[in-house]
């Protein structure tokens, strides 16, 4: 068996770049089909208002 030498791993200078659901545009349908609903027109409208009223946090809660 040959030992290799191991060379420290070089720390990044950089933040890591995290991406989240909220990054893309949602349509209303999309997010009441992601929480599980049907896209009803009542289903639709009412993740319409949700995402007028929190913006991208509505997202954030349903697709961390």
């Amino acid at each position: 068996m040959t030992e290799q030498n191991e060379e420290p791993l070089e720390e990044s200078p950089e933040e890591p770049v995290v991406r989240t659901g909220a990054e893309q545009p949602w349509d209303p349908e999309d997010l009441a089909v992601a929480e599980g609903r049907d896209p009803t027109p009542a289903n639709v409208e009412r993740a319409r208002k949700e995402l007028e009223r929190d913006g991208p946090a509505a997202i954030e809660r349903t697709v961390p």
